[in-house]
């Protein structure tokens, strides 16, 4: 089919931004907002079960340019975006789903996607940043924050995991999920305190990125988020799971760790809208890198809350509600700016040919993926 040929794995980009507004909306003490949260979860599941079947029709009638994506540096790390996808949903479906489906369903759901979701995400922080450095040709100049993708991955399975802790049996299947979902966040955490510099001497050194690729510098704020809120969640299980002074040392872990991380985070928050202004007076059109307004921001608000939770602080509270507010208004210019592409039939139309002397804003893949 002509209509998938040119669907990528950056798509799954829609399903985690969609989720990211369902579950970090949960995360909110605000009242009348879960049933909202609950249509926008379902509209996510909706999403990822057209966007699997979709990309499975284009692996079957297009494995020629399946096989472009996997062997295009800049498309690749997007396959870190299929497990986040699964997962998110997943997580979803326990926090807010279970009002439409039942807990029991919400729990099935949730372990069948969080298994898939994290078998896709250790695949990916292995074979992406292999085949970089065994196939690919990628200069140090060539760095984006898109290479975080598959090493992320696993951090949203760090902090979604520990919802399935209290479903388990009591004792060790518990205690074992919980301490998986632990060496998840330090694979994930190690992983990206590697390539984050990369990234960064990148954007210091050899100026700003593309215009298109602008707005994957949110992007970063997907690890730094995330991680907040897993070590917040891994607090609030530990209790009964664990040995007594262990659970006390996540609550501690929790604060010590997520009020700097959440600090650098706003650092990183500021600096990246900064591009993203300078990029939008130079010209920068819609493309689908803007979906990296969404996810990305939806892990501070969670990592927001969860400070909110362990420290008491109403300052927290605010941030948390003011980020979801931001989250909210990106989403929505962004599904209806997906919506006219789509109709338009643009944003699954074969890449343009590049011209002759290609500007330095136009940031094209191989494959086209990114557009």
């Amino acid at each position: 089919m002509v209509t998938v040929r040119h669907l990528g794995p950056n798509w799954y980009a829609t399903v985690m931004g969609t989720a990211a507004v369902a579950t970090a909306g949960c995360a909110l003490p605000l009242p009348g907002l879960r049933p909202a949260c609950t249509a926008v979860w379902a509209l996510s599941l909706a999403l990822l079960l057209t966007l699997v079947t979709a990309r499975a029709l284009h692996w079957r009638r297009h494995r020629d340019q399946a096989r472009a994506h996997v062997l295009d540096p800049a498309t690749v790390p997007f396959y870190g975006c299929l497990a986040m996808a699964l997962v998110a949903v997943g997580g979803g479906a326990l926090t807010v789903g279970r009002d439409w489906i039942g807990t029991r369903a919400a729990v099935a759901l949730d372990a069948v996607l969080f298994t898939a979701g994290t078998a896709v995400a250790l695949a990916a922080a292995v074979t992406v940043p292999y085949l970089m450095a065994v196939r690919h040709r990628v200069e140090p100049g060539q760095a984006t924050p898109v290479w975080l993708l598959p090493l992320v991955a696993p951090m949203v399975s760090a902090a979604w995991g520990p919802l399935l802790v209290p479903h388990l049996p009591a004792g060790q299947p518990r205690e074992t999920l919980l301490l998986a979902c632990v060496a998840l966040f330090g694979l994930s955490l190690l992983a990206t305190l590697v390539m984050l510099p990369v990234v960064f001497g990148r954007l210091v050194t050899g100026g700003p990125l593309p215009l298109a690729l602008t707005p994957t510098l949110f992007l970063v704020l997907g690890p730094l988020g995330q991680s907040t809120t897993a070590v917040g969640t891994f607090a609030e299980v530990a209790p009964g799971v664990v040995p007594g002074p262990d659970s006390r040392g996540f609550a501690v872990l929790a604060v010590l760790y997520g009020v700097p991380v959440m600090g650098f985070a706003l650092l990183w928050l500021c600096l990246a809208t900064a591009h993203v202004v300078r990029a939008r007076r130079h010209g920068m059109g819609f493309a689908m890198t803007w979906w990296a307004f969404t996810f990305p921001v939806g892990t501070c608000v969670t990592g927001a809350a969860a400070l909110a939770r362990h420290t008491g602080l109403v300052a927290h509270a605010v941030l948390a509600t003011g980020l979801y507010v931001v989250l909210v208004a990106a989403w929505a210019v962004v599904a209806a700016h997906t919506l006219r592409g789509l109709v338009s039939g643009a944003l699954l139309a074969a890449p343009r040919p590049a011209p002759a002397a290609p500007r330095r804003a136009t940031g094209r893949t191989t494959s086209g993926a990114v557009r």
